[in-house]
């Protein structure tokens, strides 16, 4: 049936809820909420003064829909979800969509570890966060497990203690070894991870005299290098302490966010601090933002980033008054669990603060829009740009496969992912070929995609084995595109897949697609990000396949001659030093090593003699 807008409009309940409206060709151009969808609804009919963004969406209305609640906040909730999932063009939208790095510390555990995540858990395990940088983080961590020698391992103890040795930082003195059969020392361990507990909270000096301490004892035992590696501890727990800036106000966990607008662009910046500590920042851009307001940005900022980021501090403090503060509060404070402010500063080290997060917005609007809006070209552009080519609705996640092998041995798979136009490296997958198919690229290949998409890890919606792509990319053509479409049809599951068609200089000529070559653009961002995609695919391989080359190149050679086993393997390679060397040997010299025999001399001989 016609949609009859003034029909339907009479048929609006005087109820909060949820509204989407609908252009001519079933896109969704608008989400918004309502305390009252009948009144809501209707003043986008109605004849008064709007702006021109607004009257430009209302002529391209051509149904809409609407979701009652039972609350204002299910409606702001449920806005939130549903913008996020459809991104429709007329709302104010966070351009970036970003997970913040945390620590962890699994006190969950016996022995517990510190490890990087994206992701905050229910498993009553410490987390600090969240950071700015994944590298900073990366690199704190480091210093906390060489000082605290604390384990990095994925045994689960002390249920595994003893069955296994223990690796190389035990014997390097980086770890305590718990792991160990019969380790005592559980009262030092967990005085460790309470050192790096309190290092983490920003207490530094105890571990800053501890080190001082064991460098002049060192030093005063002529034990210098000794003494330089707790100096160099030193200046890198200093170097921490500097980048976590204490702030002139209270301990508290808070976020402090402002914003600058221009007229075509606008950026929020926002100050992260945690327990008193600015420990970093992080600016976002905001699209679709013509014609709005600064508070009206900010107001849509807040409900959008604070709807995915698993953290909620105690106190957000924002530049503006927004049109939804209270019911942001409620919303807020349910996710937290505790009760959570927002405020606008307007005197003192809280103003103080807004206004540096403001003018860092302005330093970064106007000094990195060139270069922002190259990026995009080169990242989302390019995705959008290969989504047209191939008229796909989204070519935002994109996968690709490669096989790598030599002479059929040791084949691997890689699988390498693209979102929004940049690798996503935290996705990328390793395969080994079970199926003993040696060189035959198309039955690995078959494979790795079987494997890929009947495997699941987890219910974990992140889990890179559980997120569908966009677009399947194959470095071959049809032969390649073929045994892609065989293995996805035979478990029916239906994703584009195209392959890269090459010239006789084996140079990307064109894109395969539904039985048809398309031609791109080689100067385009499109074929670069392509170019950039099987680049990566390669590589991924090779140095998968190598790695493994690597601890295998002796078991594929000597490990096939009847009578030699590990010790003689080793003791050939102890005396000649490489392949090469054992195959040019005479069997005298074969016959001299203690551990060899007559015997097994010959069988290396002749092995290696039928080789030529």
């Amino acid at each position: 049936m016609e949609f009859n807008v003034e029909e339907e409009l009479k048929k609006l309940p005087h109820k909060p809820g949820v509204y989407l409206m609908h252009d001519a060709d079933d896109t969704i151009i608008y989400i918004g909420k309502a305390v009252d969808l009948f009144n809501r609804v209707h003043s986008y009919f109605r004849k008064t003064n709007k702006s021109q963004k607004i009257l430009k969406m209302v002529s391209l209305i051509n149904w809409f829909e609407y979701i009652m609640t039972d609350s204002e906040l299910e409606a702001l909730v449920l806005e939130c979800n549903l913008i996020k999932e459809h991104r429709p063009k007329y709302n104010t939208m966070l351009k970036d969509d970003k997970t913040y790095p945390y620590i962890k510390v699994t006190i969950n555990e016996e022995y517990p570890r510190i490890l990087l995540t994206r992701t905050m858990k229910k498993d009553k395990a410490k987390y600090f966060g969240p950071y700015t940088s994944a590298y900073g983080v990366r690199d704190t961590i480091e210093l906390i497990n060489k000082i605290y020698k604390l384990r990095t391992c994925n045994r689960v103890l002390p249920r595994d203690m003893g069955k296994e040795r223990v690796c190389l930082n035990y014997h390097i003195h980086q770890c305590m070894a718990p792991c160990r059969a019969g380790f005592e020392d559980k009262e030092g361990y967990a005085k460790a991870v309470q050192g790096a507990l309190d290092f983490l909270n920003g207490d530094y000096e105890p571990v800053l005299k501890m080190l001082t301490a064991k460098m002049e004892k060192a030093s005063e035992e002529l034990r210098f290098e000794d003494a330089a590696e707790s100096r160099d501890l030193i200046e890198s727990v200093k170097a921490v302490a500097q980048k976590q800036k204490i702030t002139s106000y209270g301990g508290e966990d808070r976020d402090v966010i402002a914003i600058f607008k221009d007229n075509e662009d606008a950026v929020v910046q926002a100050f992260f601090v945690r327990d008193g500590r600015l420990i970093g920042r992080e600016h976002f851009f905001m699209t679709h933002v013509q014609e709005r307001s600064e508070e009206e940005i900010l107001n849509d900022f807040v409900k959008q980033y604070y709807s995915g980021t698993p953290f909620i501090p105690r106190e957000i403090m924002l530049e503006l008054e927004v049109e939804d503060k209270l019911l942001l509060e409620e919303f807020l404070t349910e996710k937290r669990g505790q009760k959570v402010s927002v405020t606008v500063p307007v005197k003192g080290q809280k103003e103080k603060m807004i206004l540096l997060a403001k003018k860092n917005a302005e330093l970064i609007l106007t000094n990195n829009r060139d270069r922002i809006k190259r990026e995009e070209g080169r990242t989302i552009g390019a995705a959008k740009e290969i989504a047209e080519l191939l008229g796909l609705n989204s070519a935002n996640r994109m996968e690709s496969y490669d096989i790598s092998h030599i002479s059929g041995f040791d084949s691997v798979g890689s699988m390498v992912v693209f979102e929004k136009g940049k690798a996503r490296h935290s996705d990328y997958r390793k395969f080994r070929i079970r199926s003993g198919v040696g060189n035959d690229d198309y039955a690995s290949m078959q494979e790795v995609l079987t494997r890929r998409f009947t495997h699941h890890t987890s219910d974990d919606e992140f889990d890179a084995f559980n997120r569908m792509p966009d677009l399947i990319l194959m470095d071959g053509g049809r032969g390649q595109v073929n045994v892609a479409l065989d293995v996805l049809d035979t478990l029916g599951i239906d994703i584009p897949v195209a392959g890269l068609v090459k010239d006789d200089n084996h140079r990307t000529r064109g894109i395969y697609y539904n039985n048809v070559e398309v031609p791109i653009d080689v100067h385009s961002e499109g074929f670069k990000l392509v170019t950039r995609i099987q680049d990566e695919v390669h590589r991924f391989a090779i140095e998968y396949h190598r790695s493994l080359r690597s601890v295998h190149q002796v078991h594929s050679v000597l490990d096939d001659i009847d009578g030699i086993g590990p010790a003689r393997r080793k003791a050939l390679m102890r005396k000649f030093g490489s392949i090469e060397a054992i195959k040019s040997a005479s069997l005298e010299e074969l016959a001299a090593i203690p551990e060899m025999t007559p015997k097994s001399a010959e069988a290396v001989k002749v092995y290696f003699d039928g080789k030529e």
